[in-house]
Formats: C-alpha cells, sequence, structure tokens
C-alpha cells in the first residue's frame, strides 16, 4: 500500500469513529411526550396540526365521563365541553388550532357533529333529518368539515359540511350507508366507505366534479374503507380485508390512480393493520397492527423502509413497559405521530405526541456536529 494510501485508510477509520461517537446525535430532537388525562385514567389523540403544536383527542374526566380535549405544550389539555351532554370527542383540528370538529352529546342524549373555534365555543352542526350525525375531519383551514348523518330512515350517509354551515349529502355505491372518514387540504375531496347495491362495503374517493368512485378491494378480497387522504388528494389509505370472509384479516392500504390498491401487509405476529393517516406527499403512513389476542401495536409505513413497529423504531424513547399501541395521526410534513399507548410511569392509558426528526434532518444535524468540532475538516480524504 502506498504511503497516502495509508493515509487515507487511516483518516477514514478516524472520521469512522467520529460517527461511531456521535451516531446517537441522529436521535437529538427526536422525543415521546405522553399527554396526560382531564383528571381520569385515559386518553386518546386523534389528530396533529401540521407544525406539531396543536394535538386533539378525548380524555376522561374526574367524574369518568369521555371529554374532547385541545392539547399544547405551552397549556397542557384543555376540556373543550359538550353541547350539554356529558360526553364528547375531538376528532380533527384545523392548521392554526382554532377551529376542532368531533362528536358531542347534547341534553337530550343524542350524539351531534360540533365545530368549536376559539371564543366561540361548541356548535351543533345539526344531520340530514335524524338524531346522530359526527365530525371527523377537516379542511387545513377549518372551512369544510366531513363526517356522517342520520338521514332520518335509520341509515347513515356521507356528508360534508360547507363554510356556510350547510350540510351536504355525498350519496352511497347504490346502497343504504355510507360514511366519511378523511378530507383533502382544500377540502374538494372526501373518502370513506359506502354500501354498493349488493351490500358490500367499499372504499370510496368523492369530490364534486367527478362524484363517488369504488376504490375497490384487493384481488379475491373483502370489504374496504377509506380512512384518510393526503393533503392534494392524491393519495387514499385505510383498511381491506385480504379475503372475502368476516373472518379474513384486514390489512392497510395505499391507494393512487396510478397504481390502485397497494396491500402493506402487517407485522409478523399482528397478522391484522389498519392506516389511519398519511403525510402531505403521501410517503408516511400510520396506523396499526393487531394480533388474535387483541394486543396493538403502533405502526408506520415508508417507501423506503415499508412497514415497522414504531415501538421498534423508537424503542430508545420508551421507559421499560410503556407500549405505543396506536398511530392514529401525522403531520402535514410527516414528522409528527399522534395516538394512545401505555405509559408505564404513569400507570395509564395515555394519548401521545412523537416528534421523529426526519432523518434527513438529523444527518444534517450529524453533519453540522462534526464540521464544528473540525471532525471533516481536519480528516479530509
Amino acid at each position: 500500500m502506498r504511503p497516502n494510501e495509508m493515509g487515507c485508510h487511516s483518516r477514514l477509520r478516524m472520521l469512522a469513529v467520529w460517527i461511531g461517537f456521535l451516531a446517537p446525535v441522529a436521535l437529538l430532537g427526536q422525543s415521546l411526550t405522553w399527554l396526560g388525562t382531564l383528571s381520569g385514567a385515559w386518553s386518546y389523540a386523534y389528530d396533529i396540526s401540521p407544525d406539531g403544536r396543536v394535538a386533539v383527542g378525548v380524555a376522561q374526566n374526574e367524574r369518568l365521563s369521555p371529554r374532547p380535549f385541545l392539547w399544547t405544550a405551552a397549556d397542557g389539555m384543555r376540556d373543550l365541553g359538550t353541547l350539554g351532554g356529558a360526553g364528547g370527542e375531538a376528532r380533527a383540528v384545523s392548521a392554526d388550532g382554532t377551529v376542532v370538529v368531533g362528536i358531542a352529546e347534547d341534553g337530550n342524549g343524542r350524539w351531534r357533529a360540533f365545530r368549536w373555534r376559539a371564543g366561540v365555543g361548541l356548535v351543533d352542526l345539526g344531520t340530514l333529518g335524524g338524531d346522530w350525525s359526527a365530525g371527523l375531519a377537516l379542511s387545513r383551514d377549518g372551512a369544510f368539515t366531513a363526517g356522517w348523518a342520520d338521514n332520518g330512515t335509520g341509515n347513515i350517509r356521507a356528508v360534508r359540511w360547507m363554510p356556510d354551515g350547510q350540510i351536504e349529502e355525498l350519496g352511497t355505491l347504490g346502497g343504504l350507508k355510507s360514511a366519511a372518514f378523511g378530507i383533502s387540504a382544500d377540502g374538494a375531496v372526501v373518502v370513506g366507505w359506502a354500501h354498493t347495491a349488493s351490500g358490500a362495503r367499499r372504499a370510496f374517493r368523492w369530490s364534486a366534479t367527478e362524484g363517488m368512485q369504488n376504490l375497490g378491494t384487493f384481488p379475491g378480497g373483502g370489504a374496504s374503507a377509506a380512512l384518510a387522504i393526503s393533503g392534494d388528494g392524491t393519495v387514499v389509505v385505510g383498511a381491506a380485508r385480504i379475503g372475502p370472509e368476516r373472518t379474513d384479516p384486514p390489512h392497510a392500504f395505499r391507494w393512487t390512480v396510478a397504481s390502485g390498491m397497494q396491500d402493506l401487509g402487517a407485522l409478523p405476529e399482528f397478522p391484522m393493520s389498519h392506516a389511519f393517516d398519511v403525510s402531505d406527499d403521501g410517503r408516511v403512513i400510520v396506523g396499526y397492527a393487531q394480533n388474535a389476542d387483541e394486543e396493538y401495536r403502533a405502526i408506520i409505513w415508508t417507501p423506503q423502509r415499508g412497514l415497522e413497529d414504531l415501538n421498534e423504531r423508537f424503542a430508545a424513547l420508551l421507559a421499560d413497559g410503556s407500549i405505543l399501541w396506536v398511530a392514529r395521526a401525522v403531520s402535514a410534513d410527516g414528522r409528527y405521530i399522534v395516538g394512545r399507548g401505555y405509559n408505564a410511569a404513569s400507570g395509564r392509558f395515555e394519548a401521545y405526541l412523537l416528534d421523529t426528526v426526519p432523518e434527513a434532518q438529523s444527518l444534517t444535524l450529524l453533519i453540522g456536529l462534526l464540521l464544528g468540532l473540525g471532525g471533516i475538516r481536519r480528516y479530509r480524504v
């Protein structure tokens, strides 16, 4: 080996030592925050704002009632109230955190869709003539709400509430029932499930220009449901049974116009999976996996790494005994994840906020620190 080659190899080994020494820096910024409760025993986070500042969900209070909450790092968990009854759930939040939608009990014991605004409180969004409704998704600016409403015949229908409060029925796929669970950033595209004329449940994608589109299911599969949509309305995620029978397990799916319905699989010992949310670019999907004993694990899917258990990928952030059960929502940029798990420190089932700090940012931070320490300058090859 020539002298200059020996020097090069020596410097490479030294650089490797620096990288190995600073590898934990890749976790710098990553954090897991348990959000607590409203003095009760449990909580569940359903949505997160794009910047990770605001989370919403449901938490038990001291009277053992489920209550809709809004959480911020500065103020903690805030009870948003109800429509006159005992309980409620907050399901979605606008980008700026000032608008929340969900479902709450009124004074007559009926559960109704609500919209909450800072300084205004909860407003009942109404129904299609029946008693029940639910607000489950919200456009980025808080103007459009998607969900379902009772039409007075014993059937529920997918609906979109307009900025002026008017309710728009989205129809079905030829059957009697439908429900919406996701909406695009601008409120123009809605996804959910609907019955066909034969009574089969199928995932749908709806827009005002194209109407309700049947997204189908896996080849030879059964019931399917779309549960979320990317910000631009091009990527849909949800779950579909891998076989035609009710006993066949569901798998998480990712759907696009170009590729159709892609089976995202399941974890080795957790054969059932659901996808609950997707980032704006469609490249980060979160949800849960389940086994026959009804044990749950939060999951994440990316094109580069496939399907993973969040508990394994972020094991360094979990105290002994703590488990992330469900990943319910992911922020627009794919960085922040909220859901529900078991907090061993408190002994409670709690909502959590996971800051993943994308690997590209962690690598940039690592390189920056190396440069600051003179690692790369000193050992340039």
